[in-house]
């Protein structure tokens, strides 16, 4: 895939995605948000893409507003069950796997298998599906993260990982968005350990205005949030373009890639830096442990032979 830039900002935007013809991309949480705008813009160059979604009636709707080759398939991260599911009905190809799907500053909640929700749905959750599905990848994982990884020094409660001492939304979702580097360094390591082709990639999309925000728990962030969406945030394509950077572009592996403004909460995709909690491979592998350990998922025995770039 080729790197290139707008003619018209010397900035690299959606328009300058590749022809991704004969490829599949499987993007979780596509049906609204960033997640569904990564999609119509995989679709509209060519990739086939694959909803994978919790509700299907919204899914279905979702895509077809887009132009291209779209499916859906049911998916709920916050059932290890319906992860198992989705993974035994795979055979074919991915080129592209997208973790996009995620919840945010939720009152405390539990997943079907008893785990908070925030950790359980955009750490753990994901974490399954990727090894499940890891033996059919080609190309690259694409995991989206958040600046919330910063928020307060935040670092992984090995011994409360449900923090049911001292839970916060905001502190359960800054856990879960650092589990998401933190799990993104562990699995290129494994990647290039086991000499597979496939590269890991963490996104952050900055301040975008997506529905997430609307379920915070505390009613007058929810306000606040509202205010920010409509005159501070970037939209939903603006918020994309980080992942679908990812999602194309020649990267080493384990890169993390976000807006180039102040602050990073808007601008084009680029490289960008992570706390130190987030570049620690000694916790990298502990909460790998510990996962494969909750979730019952290991890591594969079978990589792909090669990659179809």
């Amino acid at each position: 895939m080729d790197e290139k830039t707008s003619k018209n900002t010397g900035k690299w935007n959606d328009t300058d995605l590749p022809d991704l013809t004969g490829r599949t991309a499987v993007v979780t949480g596509a049906n609204s948000g960033i997640g569904l705008t990564a999609a119509d813009a995989l679709a509209r160059v060519g990739a086939h893409v694959v909803f994978a979604v919790r509700d299907l009636e919204r899914g279905r709707a979702a895509a077809a507003t887009v132009r291209g080759s779209t499916e859906v398939r049911r998916l709920d991260l916050a059932d290890l069950r319906s992860v198992r599911d989705f993974a035994a009905g795979w055979r074919d190809p991915i080129h592209v796997l997208i973790n996009n799907a995620g919840v945010m500053m939720l009152p405390r909640q539990q997943t079907r298998d008893g785990f908070e929700m925030q950790f359980g749905t955009n750490h753990l959750g994901h974490f399954a599906l990727t090894n499940l599905l890891l033996p059919y990848v080609q190309d690259r994982v694409v995991t989206v993260s958040s600046g919330a990884h910063r928020w307060g020094a935040v670092t992984i409660d090995f011994d409360d990982l449900n923090l049911t001492a001292g839970y916060t939304p905001r502190r359960a979702y800054a856990q879960s968005k650092l589990a998401n580097l933190l799990f993104t360094l562990e699995l290129q390591r494994r990647l290039t350990e086991s000499g597979s082709p496939v590269r890991a990639f963490a996104v952050h999309p900055g301040y975008a205005a997506t529905k997430l925000q609307s379920h915070a728990a505390n009613p007058v962030l929810r306000a606040f949030m509202a205010i920010g969406n409509r005159f501070m945030a970037q939209d939903d394509r603006a918020g994309a373009l980080p992942t679908l950077y990812a999602a194309t572009q020649d990267l080493p592996g384990a890169s993390y890639v976000g807006p180039d403004g102040r602050g990073e909460m808007r601008g084009a995709p680029t490289l960008v830096g992570r706390t130190r909690a987030a570049s620690d491979p000694a916790e990298a592998r502990r909460l790998w442990t510990v996962s494969e350990e909750l979730t019952g998922v290991n890591w594969p025995s079978r990589q792909p032979a090669a990659a179809q770039r």
